[in-house]
């Protein structure tokens, strides 16, 4: 996705982004960056990037997962929403939604945080056998010095 710069939030406002998938780490970080988001009258810009399925692109058939592949993110879209909704005498931050298919995850997050000028990326922290083979997408965020990057467990 490619993105304007005249789109980036003008007069000085904040842009904090954080990638969501399903994991409990994930979840957190968006708790977190919603906080950030409340407390610094920023955009919260959430986003999901779409899993890469090698097998199935080898075979030709990466189109058969594309339809799971969105259901699952406009349910984590949903999930938000209704979480953000549900936070009763807290006021909701201005927020977005970006769904996208990137290499990996880092550099989904990485387009997106220099697109909009981001002041602040917030990622949960991984675990598993990607980290191990690809290195942490924090880890690997943080090398890119762009942007501060908060990293929750």
């Amino acid at each position: 996705m490619d993105f304007d710069r005249a789109a980036a939030p003008r007069g000085g406002g904040r842009t904090v982004v954080v990638g969501l998938d399903d994991s409990d780490s994930a979840w957190r970080a968006a708790a977190y960056a919603v906080g950030l988001a409340r407390r610094q009258d920023a955009l919260l810009v959430v986003v999901h990037v779409l899993p890469a399925h090698p097998t199935a692109m080898l075979a030709g058939l990466n189109w058969m997962l594309a339809a799971d592949d969105l259901a699952v993110a406009r349910h984590l879209e949903h999930r938000l929403a209704v979480g953000l909704a549900g936070t009763l005498g807290l006021p909701s931050p201005r927020w977005e939604f970006h769904i996208l298919r990137a290499a990996d995850v880092v550099s989904g997050l990485a387009e997106t945080a220099d697109g909009l000028r981001a002041d602040t990326v917030v990622i949960g922290a991984s675990r598993g056998l990607r980290r191990r083979l690809f290195g942490s997408p924090g880890v690997r965020l943080v090398r890119t010095g762009r942007w501060p990057v908060i990293v929750v467990p």
